[in-house]
């Protein structure tokens, strides 16, 4: 094992040695270099006045070759934040700015020990590194029977998880904090479990309540107090898009700190907060350890990304990092969450008028991009159906689920799709899919 890694296992070993036993080899074996490209590189950015011919960009006339066709389109930025490569951490200012803004919509996390976050290529990029550096095979992956179906991929596929699955809803139509926290002792023989927190929920736009909230919490204690290394995973991708009386923050606060055998780890971006999808900006935040553990877990972190993508874009950063900075986002933002309120609240108004029979019921929602009905018919063949029939696209999950972006649809036009999907319904119902 290369020095610098055994060195920062130690680090984390002293500190916490339940967290040490969580990474996987992978994430035993991952370092930063120290004396590599880049050292050398932003050693030489300091102090080589006269040439600097250590990284491989082109340069001309001081600043970063370009061509005119593409900086004519974005002539409002230096070509030295567009051209360049990123760090492969990230723009050390978007850290910085990112994390005062977690700070301040999450007010659990005042006042725990956090990680700088880490730029990630948007939030999946970020739940890949969770893999890489924390699951080896055999390792249970904790996930609701209603989840998303790319977890599979990432933990499964990739890095050989054992997927465990637990129902997300109780009996009174609330989050199965109980089936959670018996998922998780399930696992007491292994004394791990890596548990994945996607609130709002993909796929059926569910956001926990305070006391549930605090039930999911105290069934992650309870795994630890049973000898079970927790990795605590909140996937945030959805984060802020809270349209009812549910929490109002991520679960990251609660679990920084809540014990020795558990990490938390907070996976989050701009990706859907801030409506950019396409510019692939995440952010992966450690926390309840020692500044001296976190510093490691980020150099673990870093080294990962060096040795995948090397870094992440850097005009996207760039972007995003503008316009947290305007005087102007704020309000701005406020203005889409009101639209994205008006349509969860129009779909589920029409779902509650009566309207529709008793063709589907539907699951809890009250947050996010999505809504998830249930089907009295085969969910595939009510897909196709309004595919083929009436021009309408939406994601068949099992059997009976049937998943419906209202995010992308407009409260004006709401009406009409859930009235096409009642008539694909009942076509199905009818034998004439």
């Amino acid at each position: 094992m290369n020095p610098l890694a055994q060195q920062l296992n130690e680090t984390i070993a002293r500190d916490n040695p339940h967290v040490a036993d969580m990474l996987s080899s992978l994430g035993k074996a991952m370092y930063l270099p120290k004396l590599g490209i880049l050292s050398q590189s932003a050693e030489a950015k300091q102090k080589a006045g006269s040439y600097n011919a250590t990284i491989g960009i082109a340069t001309e006339n001081g600043k970063p070759m370009h061509l005119e066709v593409i900086q004519e389109t974005l002539s409002a930025y230096d070509p030295k934040d567009l051209y360049e490569y990123a760090p492969p951490g990230g723009k050390p200012e978007l850290r910085a700015i990112w994390r005062e803004k977690m700070i301040a919509e999450n007010p659990s996390v005042a006042g725990k020990q956090i990680s700088q976050p880490v730029v990630t290529n948007a939030l999946t990029h970020g739940l890949s590194i969770v893999g890489d550096l924390f699951v080896d095979a055999g390792d249970a992956v904790i996930v609701p029977d209603k989840n998303w179906e790319n977890y599979e991929l990432t933990f499964n596929v990739r890095r050989g998880g054992e997927m465990v699955y637990y129902p997300l809803y109780d009996a009174d139509n609330r989050f199965n904090a109980a089936g959670l926290r018996d998922a998780l002792l399930s696992r007491k023989d292994k004394g791990k479990a890596i548990v994945l927190l996607n609130f709002p929920i993909n796929p059926t736009g569910y956001t926990p309540g305070v006391e549930e909230g605090r039930a999911i919490v105290a069934a992650v204690r309870d795994a630890a107090e049973a000898g079970i290394n927790v990795v605590a995973v909140t996937d945030d991708a959805y984060f802020g898009l809270f349209f009812e009386d549910s929490l109002q923050e991520s679960l990251f606060g609660q679990l920084s700190g809540l014990h020795e055998r558990v990490l938390a780890i907070k996976v989050d971006g701009a990706t859907k907060e801030e409506y950019v999808w396409g510019f692939r900006v995440g952010f992966i935040t450690y926390g309840g350890l020692s500044d001296a553990s976190l510093s490691a877990l980020e150099q673990k972190t870093i080294g990962n990304i060096r040795s995948t993508i090397s870094s992440g874009p850097h005009p996207s950063q760039t972007f995003i990092l503008r316009a947290l900075k305007s005087d102007r986002f704020q309000a701005q933002k406020e203005e889409k969450f009101r639209i994205m309120k008006g349509r969860a609240n129009k779909v589920k108004n029409l779902l509650d008028s009566g309207k529709y029979g008793d063709v589907w019921t539907y699951y809890p929602f009250n947050s996010g991009y999505f809504m998830c009905l249930n089907l009295t018919v085969d969910a595939e063949a009510v897909r196709q159906r309004l595919l083929n029939a009436y021009g309408v696209g939406t994601i068949a999950l099992g059997e009976t689920d049937l998943r419906v972006a209202f995010s992308c649809i407009e409260e004006g036009n709401l009406e009409d799709l859930f009235d096409r999907i009642y008539q694909a319904v009942l076509d199905v119902k009818a034998g004439n899919a």
